[in-house]
Parts: structure tokens; C-alpha cells; sequence
């Protein structure tokens, strides 16, 4: 199991990256509440790592912090949820926030959450309700060398549509995310910025 990956940022799509760890480059599916505060890229970070074993394919997912791992090794325990919705699910909101949805039953706000229906939003209530009383403090990850939180570097400008690519990868319908994307736009806001303007806006 690979657990923690230290390297390089080479390239950036939401909610995708490739990190260089000495020579290797690998592809990694990362929550957009990790998504955010990446360091640009050339800079090098610490993320911690899940690996889900399929037979078609290997994937990798990276997190922020260990608390926002252990919550989707606790998602994916759930039945009917998998990685790909587990990660919709940290996308649209911090741990925080989804345990505070859980120990108040917010079911209306969980179902809003693409792929995220009625009796899934139930049983995510029976089967996680009192479970966050033992979840590990936040562990940020490391970034080197500066530190620094800055917008995302892309190399299309197209920020709009990158947006919208981003948020049908995690779960959103194409004419769906279009109608997100344009409700909050702005000229100056980034990739980064529109995505975490419409997952907020959604909710």
C-alpha cells in the first residue's frame, strides 16, 4: 500500500495531478478541498495517499491532510458509495463540514451532492453518525520549499471551461456544471476559485 507520496507538482487538472517522485510520475485524483491549497506547479508536497485496486485499472488518490483520508477509507466502507463518489463527497465539503451534516441529519444538504441520493444520504447517516468523536486531528500537508498558498497555474487559459471538465469529472452532469459555472463567474477568478465558487453555490 502506498500511503504517503513526497515529489514534484508537474501537472495540474483538476481534480487530477502528476507528481514526480525521482523520475516517476504519478497520477493521483485529489478531493477539491485538498485541491486548493497546492503549491504551484515545480514546487514539491507531501500528500498522503490511497490506493484503490481495480481490475481495469490502479488508482491513486491524494490528500491533504490524514483526516480527510481516513474519511474516505471511511466513505468507501459505506455501501453504494465508491471512490469516485467518495471524492465528490470531500469535494463538496471539508470533513468539518460533513460531520457537522452528519450529527445534525442534514439529509437535504448530502443529497445535493452529484450521485448522492435519498437512501445512499440515509445510510451514510446510520452507518457514519457518532464516528467523528475518534477521527485524527488534521495533519496539513508539508509543502516545500516556500510554503506559499497561490492560485493555480494552468497552462490554458480557458478557466471557465476547465471548471466545468473538473466538475463532470466528479460526478456533475455536463449541462449541469455549464449552468454552475456561468451562474458564478467572474473574469478574474481561476480555474481553482470557480470551482470551489460553484461546489459552494450547489450547496
Amino acid at each position: 500500500m502506498i500511503g504517503r507520496l513526497q515529489g514534484t507538482i508537474i501537472e495540474k487538472q483538476p481534480p487530477e495531478i502528476v507528481l514526480d517522485v525521482q523520475g516517476v510520475g504519478y497520477e493521483l485524483l485529489l478531493p477539491m478541498t485538498s485541491f486548493y491549497s497546492l503549491p504551484e506547479i515545480n514546487d514539491s508536497v507531501v500528500l498522503f495517499t490511497h490506493l484503490v485496486v481495480r481490475e481495469d485499472a490502479h488508482l491513486l488518490f491524494g490528500f491533504a491532510t490524514k483526516q480527510d483520508r481516513t474519511l474516505f477509507r471511511e466513505l468507501i466502507k459505506t455501501n453504494g458509495v465508491g471512490p469516485k463518489l467518495a471524492l465528490a463527497i470531500l469535494s463538496a465539503m471539508s470533513v468539518d463540514e460533513f460531520a457537522f451534516a452528519i450529527e445534525r441529519e442534514e439529509l437535504s444538504k448530502l443529497v445535493k451532492i452529484p450521485g448522492v441520493g435519498k437512501k445512499t444520504a440515509e445510510r451514510l447517516l446510520v452507518e457514519l453518525k457518532g464516528k467523528f468523536a475518534n477521527m485524527p486531528k488534521a495533519d496539513f500537508f508539508i509543502k516545500i520549499p516556500n510554503g506559499r498558498h497561490r492560485d493555480l497555474d494552468l497552462s490554458t487559459p480557458n478557466y471557465e471551461d476547465d471548471a466545468v471538465a473538473a466538475l463532470v469529472a466528479l460526478g456533475y452532469k455536463a449541462l449541469d456544471a455549464e449552468k454552475m459555472v456561468k451562474r458564478i463567474a467572474k473574469p478574474e477568478l481561476t480555474s481553482e476559485q470557480l470551482i470551489r465558487e460553484a461546489l459552494k453555490a450547489a450547496l
